[in-house]
């Protein structure tokens, strides 16, 4: 099997991810619920693993890293707890549904939103084109760093420059970047950054995090017990309480701490151009093939290790299914949660057949999908 996926979640972990999470089943006391021994323990590795994601994306206060499920939870909590009625947010085209459908549903409570199309052969959009958007009611901003269809990278540093120069909340969602290319929240002017832990953290699936810039204080979606001020009937103000409400997930948190562990020992610039040279890879190969369109930036520079193509005379879902089936390449057809932005590609209705590498894949790996793909192109 070759695992090309990884936009999806990251298949393969580190043998360390693996081993914490075995070492953390043994000791998975409730944290901050008890004052015995496991469940202080179960307290201090939450924290810790605070502390490292705090150092990892620049947040400068642990307090204010608050663990989710996944990116979806966190972005919800951020666009639902940033805006009121009558409040507007400026987007893109090139946005996942975990930010779309809440702009949709937003609607029908009295928030406007604006889309900022992206360029038709890139995806990519500029500072300028976010600042054109702006209302004087506009009250966030939510931007993708890497596009989960394309890989297009954002130029999220000058569009947090633009917002905070406007004293407006900057959203980014680094779904496809954290773990690749190093996010500091304070130099960029993010003012939340949402992201998955299982994709480029390599942590387990249902962990995520949303990180808060200081003075960021959105309306929590839930409200429940935190073992703090119990005696209260409202949610406690404290961080991270506020958002925590329930039992936390002591294992994928322990699986995220390990996976920080993994990618400050190797280096996010080893794994960013390890990825670089498997999307280079990719595209030479497949720009070489008859009938193939390749959608996006066509620059390992300008992307993530994300990209999209069509195969003429096959539909996406048949060449994914064949290049499983037959060749045992795990790729992702279709419409990718992102229906905007296969509109501005040029890919709507039909989508695309999307490869995206992780750190474990190798070249040869590669070449070996890109055989498979040429077989298919002969075919």
């Amino acid at each position: 099997m070759i695992y090309l996926d990884a936009a999806a979640t990251s298949f393969q972990k580190p043998e360390c991810v693996y081993q914490q999470v075995q070492e953390t089943m043994y000791a998975c006391a409730n944290p901050g619920r008890s004052g015995h021994t496991p469940a202080l323990q179960a307290g201090r590795m939450v924290y810790a693993v605070r502390e490292k994601v705090s150092r990892f994306f620049h947040v400068g206060d642990p307090d204010r890293v608050i663990f989710t499920s996944n990116a979806t939870d966190s972005l919800n909590l951020a666009i639902y707890g940033m805006v009121k009625p009558g409040g507007h947010i400026v987007t893109t085209s090139m946005e996942h549904n975990s930010v779309l459908r809440p702009l949709h549903a937003l609607e029908a409570r009295g928030v406007s939103h604006t889309v900022v199309w992206g360029d038709p052969s890139s995806g990519a959009v500029t500072a300028e084109q976010i600042d054109a958007a702006l209302r004087p009611e506009t009250s966030l901003v939510v931007c993708t760093h890497a596009s989960n269809v394309t890989g297009t990278r954002m130029p999220i540093g000058e569009i947090g420059a633009v917002c905070r120069s406007k004293g407006i909340p900057f959203l980014v969602d680094a779904s496809q970047s954290a773990g690749a290319y190093a996010l500091d929240m304070e130099a960029m002017h993010i003012d939340l950054l949402a992201c998955p832990g299982h994709k480029g953290l390599l942590a387990l699936p249902g962990t995520g995090l949303l990180c808060l810039g200081p003075g960021i204080v959105p309306e929590p979606l839930k409200q429940g017990g935190t073992g703090s001020f119990s005696e209260l009937p409202a949610q406690p103000n404290l961080l991270p309480d506020r958002y925590e409400s329930g039992t936390l997930n002591t294992l994928g948190i322990a699986s995220l701490g390990a996976g920080l562990d993994y990618l400050n020992q190797r280096g996010l610039d080893a794994v960013r151009q390890h990825e670089e040279q498997l999307c280079a890879q990719l595209l030479d190969g497949l720009s070489a093939l008859p009938g193939v369109t390749i959608y996006g930036p066509k620059d390992p520079a300008k992307q993530a290790a994300v990209l999209s193509f069509q195969l003429a005379g096959l539909d996406c879902s048949e060449t994914a299914l064949r290049l499983d089936r037959e060749y045992g390449v795990c790729v992702r057809s279709g419409l990718h949660c992102a229906p905007l932005a296969h509109k501005t590609m040029g890919s709507f209705p039909a989508g695309s057949v999307r490869i995206s590498a992780g750190p474990f894949n190798a070249p040869d790996e590669i070449a070996a999908a890109l055989d498979a793909v040429r077989a298919l192109a002969k075919g």
